[in-house]
């Protein structure tokens, strides 16, 4: 036997023995349940957030109710007043003393040689309104008689009384008796109120809109039942 034949049959020495590398497999550092939590996590994350935006757009929704409640609340007392100085040059004659429409108040009241400015064209506008159109409430209006019933209750039963001026117009406003704080049990229909202003002499006027307010006027509630008239103030 030849040496080399010999060599194949000698063992190696521990130190010359060929290593074997053995790839361990890799693990995913994250496994399917890892997952399945963070896409819970996710939508909770995104069904908050909805949350918050829907409570943030009605906030702001309201908010803008409001600004358009105060500025309704602004003008409509600008009306009275107007209805008020008309009334006086008049010469305060009972209902022939009264405005017809809302062109005479615009038109103003004559003061020497010029007219006198009594009511801005942006108060003749109803802001809580599609139309913007202000409905006339006449003297005799059953609207008046809900707003005496809601003054009443206000006051904690005391009927309200019309001012020095208007004194002569008392008898023709209609009265409620025995007038009960129920609270408010009626929801506003929603829309606006197309029907006809009054015809003749008007008092007051009064939103077309048929909706619940965020704020009260008097205790009132509801844009159409704000009677903005100088009898009371």
């Amino acid at each position: 036997m030849t040496r080399s034949a010999f060599s194949k049959w000698i063992p190696l020495a521990a130190g010359n023995r060929p290593t074997v590398e053995r790839k361990l497999p890799r693990r995913n550092p994250k496994s399917p349940g890892d997952h399945g939590y963070a896409l819970v996590s996710l939508l909770v994350v995104i069904s908050l957030l909805a949350l918050f935006a829907m409570a943030a757009a009605s906030n702001v929704r309201q908010q803008a109710q409001r600004e358009r409640e105060k500025e309704a609340i602004f003008r409509g007392e600008q009306v009275a007043d107007a209805i008020r100085a008309y009334y006086r040059y008049r010469g305060n004659q009972g209902v022939n003393s009264l405005p017809t429409n809302m062109e005479q108040l615009l038109e103003g009241i004559p003061r020497g040689t010029k007219k006198l400015q009594i009511l801005r064209v942006a108060a003749a506008k109803d802001p809580l309104s599609k139309s913007g159109e202000w409905k006339l409430i006449g003297p005799t209006s059953q609207d008046f008689a809900a707003l005496v019933r809601n003054l009443t209750v206000y006051s904690g039963g005391a009927p309200p009384t019309p001012r020095n001026d208007f004194r002569t117009l008392q008898s023709l406003i209609p009265q409620m008796t025995n007038v009960l704080d129920t609270g408010s049990t009626n929801t506003a229909p929603g829309g606006d109120d197309d029907s006809a202003s009054a015809s003749g002499p008007f008092l007051g006027v009064a939103s077309r809109s048929q909706r619940n307010s965020v704020l009260t006027y008097y205790g009132i509630d509801r844009h159409d039942q704000w009677i903005f008239t100088p009898l009371f103030r």
